[in-house]
């Protein structure tokens, strides 16, 4: 079955909020017991990942199995970074967020990056330090550890960013 990967709209929020509680089913059952509680992501933050042209899924045959945001610079969190600085300070990136899908769908993280690479050569991402999965793919995919930034509730998380040089 072929998968796509298509801007999300609003109507697809109730198909939405299923895959996010499968990826805190697969974070809860890897040790990661912390991330994405109290209700997040939550509809509200789709809405606003949508509203910036920002929210995306993926799709096989009709059913959503997937999604992300990718959202344009500036991001306020990425503004203050410690322990590190990211590779280059003033140029414009996109940053990814809200990695989710069904245990049983694969290669959702490659095609999300192949899809954001071909978009910007300049990307950052963070993740929680106990997703250890995460970490593994970001890595995996050639992201630099930049440092620790801080969400406005104050919780740290790991940043990384890579730069393509030749998209």
């Amino acid at each position: 079955m072929r998968r796509i990967i298509r801007p999300a709209v609003t109507g697809d929020i109730e198909r939405i909020m299923p895959v996010f509680e499968a990826a805190r089913a697969i974070m809860r059952s890897d040790g990661n017991m912390t991330q994405w509680s109290e209700g997040y992501p939550s509809r509200e933050s789709v809405e606003a990942d949508i509203r910036k042209d920002g929210g995306f899924v993926f799709e096989e045959g009709g059913r959503i199995v997937g999604y992300f945001a990718f959202l344009e610079s500036p991001e306020p969190t990425y503004d203050h970074i410690e322990g590190g600085e990211w590779l280059d300070k003033d140029a414009p990136y996109h940053v990814i967020h809200r990695i989710a899908s069904y245990p049983d769908v694969h290669g959702i993280f490659s095609d999300m990056m192949d899809y954001c690479f071909e978009r910007d050569a300049n990307i950052r991402i963070d993740t929680h330090r106990n997703n250890s999965i995460m970490r593994h793919n970001i890595l995996k995919w050639g992201f630099s550890y930049r440092g620790i930034i801080y969400l406005a509730s104050g919780d740290e998380r790991l940043a990384y960013q890579r730069i393509i040089s030749n998209p």
